[in-house]
Parts: C-alpha cells; structure tokens; sequence
C-alpha cells in the first residue's frame, strides 16, 4: 500500500441512521433525498456481501453520473448492525431482514435491487420470492453454492454439532493501516486511498484507554460457522424462474470461484442454471476480482447507469 496516499474522500456524504427489525438495531446508510425517487427511477437498494459493509458501496456510489436515493443497510453481524443471540447465520435470516427493511422504508414501493457476493445469492431469492417489489435486479457475482449430494447430509449436520462446540475468533489489528494493509493483500487490484478508507468502515478501534491500539473487524465470529443445512440448487432455481425483473449480472475477469470451491463447481455451471431466468444482461468488468465494486467502481456505475436507466 502506498502509506503517502491519504485516505479516499467520499464526493457523496451518506446519512446513517438506525431501524429495528425483527428485533434487531440495523444500520442504514442513504445517499441522496428521497424525493429523488420516481416510478421510473425508483430508490437503488445495494446489499453487501459476506465479511463486507454497507459503506463499501461509496466508491460506486459517487461514481453513478447523477445522483439517486440510494439505500443500503450492514446485515446482522456485520458493521453497526446488532449481533443476533444465536450461534448461525442462516441465508433466510438475511431474507427476512430486506423485506422488513424495505417494509419500513420503502413500503410497497417497487424497487431497484442490486446485491454483491452473498448479498447476490439474497436478492436472487428475494426478487423470486416477491416479484412485484423489483423493478430491476443487480447480481454481482452472487454466484450461489456448488451442488451437494443428499449423502452428505448426516456429515454435514455432525460437522456443524461438533463446531458448535468450538471458539471462533476473528483476528486483532495493530492499527487501521495494518486493517488497510491486509485488505490490499486480499485484494491487490484495490486502490492504497481506497483501502485505508475502507478499514475504518471495516474495523474500529478496541481497547480501554491506556492500552496497546487495537483495531477489531466489524463482524461477528459466528459467521465462520457453517449450517447444518444442505444447499439444495433445485428450490434455488424454483425460486430464480419466478424473478420477473429484467437481470443484469456482472462479473470480475480474475474472479476464479475454483478458490473457493475447487473442481466442485465452475463458472459455465453457474451461467447454465443463470438460462433460468426470463431476461439476464451480462458484462465482465476489467480489470476486476471479486471485489469488483472496489476494483472498478467507476466501469460498474457506468453499467448500472445504462442498465438501470435504459
């Protein structure tokens, strides 16, 4: 990381403030009035992904050509949003949180929905399982989970008891240039002004006064646990044929999702169950990892923009 470079300064101040739902205090950030919503340009909900926050969304926000009310919130344990009391998270959780939150500041009003990574795999879901509330939908690469045999359920479920029994920590920082310094080592292709902004959404300072400096990552744990559940990809795609709204999804020319999951599943199945979907507009933005929304937010503001607007 170029430590000279100071921090990135935000051309659009977002507003935070907090909702409870389902019991829980979520975070909400929102960049622009609402009165800039209309039929045809309705509020753009953007939905992180897993070990994300709802503020990693600045840089393509500042670089939209015009400004939109645009609406974005840190999932359950992540960010400022509350930690939950139980020990898993579970996909239908975050499910039932977007539709309380949009229950509370949207109402019935449709909307444009855009979800990166594990925010992705939500909105799929969300846009199948409520149509009329999309108007259009943005997956970036949310690119679900590889297909499991039913044999591995008894493993699976055994896997998560014995976890259960464990300790799961997140790693300390030094300091928010070390926060700065690991996100850049995850992610070459990110920006030294954009990662030091970004470890001080990602992290906060810990400690009494008068102690070390400390920074710890705003995330909860528990989220390194796995569920007990298999991923069944058949109701997956059930849900993914009653989308409605026209689909745009965006992926990064580096992203290799054989990191994650090996041989066990590939780019060309992930478009083949994505032929189940009425209209589905597809770009690769470059160059661009995972993290494209950091990588190059200005490309991916331009796609939205003549995606959303079209």
């Amino acid at each position: 990381m170029n430590e000279a470079l100071p921090p990135y300064q935000p051309r659009r101040m977002a507003a935070s403030r907090f909702i409870s739902v389902r019991g829980l205090r979520h975070h909400v950030l929102t960049w622009g009035d609402p009165a800039l919503a209309t039929p045809t340009r309705p509020p753009l909900v953007m939905l992180h992904g897993w070990m994300d926050v709802a503020a990693s969304f600045q840089f393509v926000v500042d670089a939209l050509p015009s400004e939109r009310h645009v609406i974005a919130f840190d999932w359950r344990g992540f960010g400022l949003t509350d930690t939950p009391a139980g020990d898993t998270y579970w996909i239908p959780d975050y499910v039932g949180d977007l539709d309380g939150v949009l229950d509370q500041l949207v109402h019935e009003q449709p909307i444009d929905l855009l979800g990166h990574s594990m925010g992705g795999n939500v909105v799929m879901l969300y846009a199948g399982l409520r149509p009329t509330r999309i108007r259009k939908l943005v997956n970036l690469e949310g690119f679900g989970m590889p297909r499991v045999d039913p044999s591995q359920a008894a493993k699976r479920f055994v896997q998560w008891l014995d976890d259960l029994k464990s300790t799961h920590a997140l790693k300390p920082y030094l300091s928010a240039e070390a926060v700065a310094a690991r996100l850049q080592k995850t992610n070459p292709l990110l920006r030294g002004d954009r990662a030091a902004w970004l470890a001080r959404q990602w992290a906060r300072q810990a400690g009494a006064p008068g102690e070390a400096e400390s920074w710890e990552l705003l995330a909860d744990p528990a989220h390194k646990r796995s569920t007990p559940v298999l991923y069944h990809v058949e109701d997956v795609l059930e849900i993914w044929k009653q989308i409605s709204a026209p689909v745009l999804w965006v992926e990064g020319d580096q992203t290799d999702i054989g990191r994650w999951w090996g041989k066990r599943y590939t780019k060309a199945e992930f478009h083949e169950r994505l032929k189940v979907v009425a209209q589905v507009e597809k770009h690769v933005l470059a160059p661009a990892g995972h993290m494209l929304h950091h990588d190059q937010p200005e490309q991916l503001a331009t796609r939205l923009d003549a995606f959303l607007n079209g």
